[in-house]
């Protein structure tokens, strides 16, 4: 993309806006009705520059041996962020996005087109209208990043929604969440609680800060019915430049507490936050 201007349009669910980053010669912040929605540097897409995402990352980076590729479904698109990722550290993976609004997504392909050769096919559609239709046991790794503005659809959190995650997923794969949630964490546990019924191990990235109930942020969820290995996690969560700790076992249990599952009927989006919750990480 040779114009380093900004770009406003209205696509299906509000006001999408393209601006360029005056620090890296590529870079692009994509917002809609100003919630941050994603960040690429179409020179370097191993650049994270959101802590969430930097901490999808790690997990992609250690869920398999380095640089093989993988079968990876995204449920939400944005501007592509962890697709290029994944194209970029794993040649050769076989990718399928999805994201409801079409309009986004071509504003995505005029201006950010993902790299030649990457073997990335966006559908536009409901991520979980399209998930309960997927073949079973095709993908090696689930990544959700779904927001409705900045809430987490309500149709996205239930135990149906799980079941449905979990039957598109290889034995042994994972699925990994992005969240957000503030003390007292009834979303966050309820979510914990859903999956913790579906799938046999769980572990949970976010900051001290946001562990501790002092600000609202995201929390990346993982599930897996294969161990996951938190300690190689740990390791390099620790050392970004916004450590992040990881949590699983005893200390997530004690977490969820007394939460139930969700079901479809109760289900909830995730909380409103607060003003100046999110900001470019």
């Amino acid at each position: 993309m040779d114009e380093r201007i900004p770009v406003s349009r209205e696509v299906d669910h509000g006001t999408a806006k393209l601006m360029p980053d005056i620090d890296r010669a590529q870079g692009w912040l994509l917002t809609v009705d100003g919630a941050p929605q994603s960040y690429v540097d179409l020179d370097d897409p191993t650049h994270l520059e959101f802590e969430y995402a930097g901490r999808l990352g790690h997990v992609l980076d250690c869920v398999a041996e380095e640089g093989a590729p993988l079968d990876v479904l995204h449920l939400g698109g944005g501007a592509l962020t962890m697709p290029r990722y994944v194209a970029a550290t794993r040649p050769g993976s076989r990718q399928d996005v999805v994201e409801a609004d079409q309009g986004l997504l071509a504003l995505v392909a005029e201006r950010l087109p993902p790299p030649p050769g990457a073997r990335i096919a966006v559908h536009g559609a409901d991520a979980r209208r399209w998930l309960e239709q997927a073949p079973p046991g095709s993908a090696d790794v689930l990544i959700a990043d779904v927001f409705g503005g900045s809430r987490v659809p309500a149709h996205l959190t239930s135990r149906e929604y799980a079941r449905a995650a979990e039957r598109v997923l290889r034995p042994g794969g994972l699925y990994a969440a992005n969240l957000a949630d503030g003390a007292p964490f009834a979303f966050l546990r309820s979510q914990l609680a859903t999956f913790a019924e579906q799938f046999e191990e769980l572990a949970l990235i976010a900051e001290p800060a946001v562990l501790r109930g002092r600000r609202f942020g995201n929390a990346v969820l993982l599930a897996s019915h294969a161990a996951i290995d938190t300690s190689v996690l740990a390791r390099r969560t620790a050392a970004d430049a916004f450590p992040a700790r990881v949590e699983h076992g005893r200390a997530l249990r004690r977490l969820i507490g007394n939460a139930q599952p969700v079901r479809d009927a109760d289900a909830v989006a995730s909380p409103e936050p607060p003003d100046g919750a999110f900001g470019i990480g």
